[in-house]
C-alpha cells in the first residue's frame, strides 16, 4: 500500500512561525511533525509514500530527500502556483500513487492510531474508510455522524474527521485536475452509503496554531 501527506497548506493560523517554515517542517518532540508521520507510516510497512507541497515546498524536499533516512522512498507532487486543496491536490497525485486503495494523512496533525490497522483493512464495495475523533474544543460541531459503521452527512451526535483515512481511486475517478475541496466528495459518496468510518478515542492532535504546537510539544517531551 502506498501513502500519501496532505503537505500543501499555507498554515495561515500558524503565523509567524509558517512565514519561514512550512507546517510539516515544524518540530515537536524534538523533531519535524511530518518525521513523525513518516516513522509511523514506516512502522506499518508503508515504503511509498507521496508528499504534495506549495508554500515553501522546496524545504519539505530539501529536508526529507528521497526518505532513505527514515526507511521509506518519498516522492513529491509539487501543486503551482498555489495549493489545490484537499480532493485536488490528491487527483494531481494519483499517478503516483496508483490504482489500488491508498492511505491519506494530514501533514498538521498528530495521532498515535495504529496505521497498521488501516493497512490491514479492504474497501470492500467502499469508497474511503475515515478515522473519527471526539471534537475538539476549538472544533465542538463536528464534521460527520457514525452510525453502524457508515459516515452521514447530517444528524447527530457527530465526531471530527482525524485528517487520516483510506482513500479507493474510485472516489476521484473522472474528475479533471484542478483546485477542489474533499468535503463534498465525500459528501455525495455518504449519500451513496459508500463511506465507512470508526471512532478512535485515543491521543489525537490538530496542530493548527503556535500554542497547539506548543501543548503538543510539551506532552511529547
Amino acid at each position: 500500500m502506498k501513502a500519501m501527506i496532505l503537505a500543501a497548506g499555507r498554515g495561515e493560523r500558524m503565523r509567524p512561525l509558517t512565514d519561514t517554515t512550512p507546517k510539516p517542517l515544524l518540530e515537536v518532540g524534538g523533531k519535524p511533525l511530518i518525521v513523525w508521520h513518516l516513522e509511523a507510516l514506516a512502522r506499518a510497512g508503508i515504503k511509498d509514500i507521496v508528499i504534495n507541497h506549495a508554500w515553501l515546498g522546496e524545504q519539505i524536499e530539501a529536508a526529507l530527500g528521497d526518505g532513505q533516512a527514515y526507511g521509506v522512498s518519498i516522492r513529491y507532487s509539487p501543486e503551482s502556483p498555489a495549493a489545490l486543496e484537499t480532493a485536488g491536490g490528491i487527483i494531481q497525485a494519483l499517478p503516483l500513487l496508483g490504482d489500488s486503495p491508498f492511505l491519506v494523512i494530514n501533514g498538521d496533525i498528530w495521532c498515535d492510531y495504529p496505521l497498521a490497522d488501516l493497512v490491514a483493512r479492504p474497501l470492500t464495495n467502499m469508497q474511503a474508510h475515515l478515522i473519527m475523533v471526539d471534537n475538539p474544543p476549538q472544533h465542538p460541531e463536528g464534521d460527520f455522524v457514525l452510525h453502524d459503521g457508515l459516515l452521514a452527512p447530517a444528524g447527530t451526535p457527530r465526531l471530527t474527521f482525524s485528517g487520516m483515512g483510506l482513500y479507493s481511486p474510485d472516489l476521484f475517478a473522472g474528475l479533471p485536475q484542478g483546485r477542489r475541496p474533499l468535503a463534498p466528495l465525500l459528501k455525495t459518496a455518504m449519500a451513496q452509503k459508500k463511506i465507512s468510518g470508526e471512532h478512535y478515542s485515543g491521543q489525537w492532535f490538530d496542530v493548527g496554531t503556535p500554542a497547539r504546537l506548543q501543548q503538543l510539544d510539551s506532552r511529547l517531551r
